[in-house]
């Protein structure tokens, strides 16, 4: 079911997870924004979409995760963009002849049946210092920063103020870092990213998170921001964040706490090779 959140602007969400499929109207169509995770999800926003008449001119992917590179062909074979960094991403995995494979194990097992990879990843990279989406509707700038994945990228659409923020500001998930490797500090590049959306925040009259509940309000921007800052610098300094998040307010997300323990561990061995 599509619910508007904005004038021009509707969301789709996705039980499990808490998807946000974003959908913005155009002249001609409408931008989809992270298309959703099961066949039968995405079967029923393309029913919905053709009872509005509204055919997808253009498809935007927010990062190179698995929930969010899906497609359906109910969807149409619009262009479907994302960040070069993004792209590549998603290129070198697709290059590999057991892919398939490797996107199956990291899928949760009560969906891993019902999500469909024939169009998995199939995304066209804007070249890199790309601003707005290219395609006929309100102006859409693309916001990206290192935080969480490659090519990470939150979209403002300038008209109505909704910030699509993708993995980053959720109300359920705990900030989930990019691996840690000996040439990134993953919690520095999402401290980054935080103030690359802190940037935009005034210009924001609704958040929608790739996971969770959407906001409306500058103030309830900052306040998510400051609540994912204020984990990462407790994450850092080895100390364990005062974030609800953590402790599973609501049955059956426990194994937030786990994202967390693991990241907690990852980042003290981290910091052990790089003393």
């Amino acid at each position: 079911m599509l619910t508007q959140v904005a004038q021009g602007v509707l969301v789709h969400r996705s039980e499990l997870l808490r998807n946000n499929t974003v959908v913005v109207r155009g002249r001609t169509g409408v931008l989809l924004v992270d298309a959703g995770i099961t066949g039968a999800e995405m079967s029923c926003l393309a029913n919905d979409l053709d009872e509005l008449d509204l055919p997808v001119v253009a498809g935007f992917s927010t990062h190179p995760d698995w929930d969010h590179v899906l497609w359906h062909p109910g969807l149409g074979d619009a262009p479907r963009y994302g960040t070069a960094r993004c792209a590549a991403a998603l290129r070198d995995l697709r290059s590999d002849d057991g892919w398939r494979a490797r996107v199956t194990e990291g899928l949760p097992p009560e969906i891993a049946d019902e999500v469909p990879l024939d169009l998995f990843g199939l995304v066209t990279g804007l070249p890199a210092g790309t601003v707005r989406i290219p395609w006929d509707g309100p102006d859409v700038w693309v916001i990206e920063h290192p935080a969480h994945s490659p090519g990470h990228a939150a979209l403002l659409v300038e008209d109505s103020g909704v910030l699509v923020a993708g993995d980053m500001l959720s109300d359920v998930f705990v900030p989930m870092l990019d691996d840690f490797t000996d040439t990134s500090d993953p919690v520095e590049e999402y401290l980054a990213g935080l103030r690359v959306l802190e940037d935009v925040a005034d210009d924001v009259a609704v958040l929608v998170p790739g996971h969770g509940t959407a906001v409306a309000g500058t103030e309830n921007v900052r306040d998510r921001i400051g609540r994912d800052r204020a984990y990462l610098r407790a994450l850092r300094d080895g100390r364990r964040p005062d974030d609800p998040r953590i402790d599973a307010p609501e049955p059956g997300w426990e194994w937030v706490s786990g994202i967390h323990e693991g990241q907690a561990a990852g980042l003290a061995r981290w910091n052990e090779g790089h003393l």
